[in-house]
């Protein structure tokens, strides 16, 4: 998902050297880590994106981001006009949709977290965080323990491949999701552009600690849709499940996954899950589970 204000310009010193588009990115906020230098790529993008990205690099069809309808609202219930009737003593609540309650457990591995299934509390903070030994140029480097060991196992073996991983954003507090949310709403000037491509505080995976991106370490395409095509990104869409991680949001489940795709967003499953998912072909959490889709908030 879409990184932290102060991550952006890194992640924009990291790839504009390499990439070009149609127009200037626009400035990002300062005070952002040094990342690696950009080989080759295209235009510029943060968790990613800037909006300079092209539409066909942020959007699922290829219509620009903020052409897309803004999320529904609650209508404002008007006052009653006499006093409230309390409910008959006898009436029981409806009970709750298929799923509602599966997979809502905050510190489970197989916690499901989109648009219509918040963290529960939305302020959650993992109890335990710990930094990978793995490269990672940005400050947001923290990850759950199971989630760390699996990240470096999968790094060592992409190595011995020959393939350079870098991990460019890990665990997000609630706090930090605030601001990443509300810098993307000023980018694409409200909620509608946003919410294609960042998560609200509270619905944010990056905030389980379960979930990471990951970019090639010679800065090649960081956090753009061209990365799907690098060495680093073929590698880890082939190898991911046999360490217990999924592509979180693949190209055209937009409307299941409620965001654009992003080649470089992993998220911790476990290997049972990760493996029988590969096995069946199963693209998409909300799937494999039985959950319903979650395209809008």
């Amino acid at each position: 998902m879409r990184v932290l204000p102060s991550v952006a310009l890194a992640v924009l010193a990291v790839t504009l050297s390499a990439c070009s588009g149609p127009g200037p990115a626009p400035e990002a906020p300062s005070g952002a880590a040094s990342g690696a230098t950009a080989s080759s790529g295209t235009t510029a993008s943060s968790d990613t994106t800037t909006s300079s990205v092209p539409a066909s690099d942020r959007a699922e069809p290829t219509g620009k981001a903020t052409d897309l309808p803004a999320p529904p609202q609650r209508t404002p219930v008007p006052a009653a006009s006499g006093p409230a009737t309390a409910a008959p003593a006898t009436a029981s609540p409806a009970p709750p949709a298929p799923g509602a309650t599966a997979h809502t457990d905050p510190g489970a591995v197989d916690v499901v977290v989109n648009k219509r299934r918040p963290l529960t509390p939305l302020d959650y903070a993992p109890a335990d965080l710990r930094r990978p030994a793995v490269a990672t140029p940005t400050g947001f480097d923290l990850l759950r323990p199971d989630a760390a060991t699996a990240v470096e196992e999968m790094f060592a073996a992409a190595a011995a491949d020959g393939v350079g991983l870098a991990m460019v954003s890990g665990y997000r507090s609630f706090s930090d999701q605030e601001s990443t949310y509300a810098y993307w709403v000023g980018q694409y000037g409200g909620a509608a552009g946003a919410d294609t491509v960042s998560a609200r505080p509270g619905y944010s995976e990056h905030q389980t600690g379960l979930a990471f991106d990951v970019a090639q370490a010679d800065g090649a395409c960081t956090l753009v849709r061209c990365f799907q095509d690098t060495p680093a990104g073929q590698w880890t869409a082939a190898h991911a499940a046999d360490f217990g991680f999924i592509l979180r949001y693949p190209f055209g489940f937009h409307e299941i996954t409620g965001f654009s795709a992003e080649s470089w967003h992993f998220r911790y499953v476990g290997r049972d899950v990760s493996l029988a998912m590969k096995e069946a072909g199963t693209q998409t959490l909300e799937e494999h589970f039985g959950l319903p889709p979650a395209p809008s908030y």
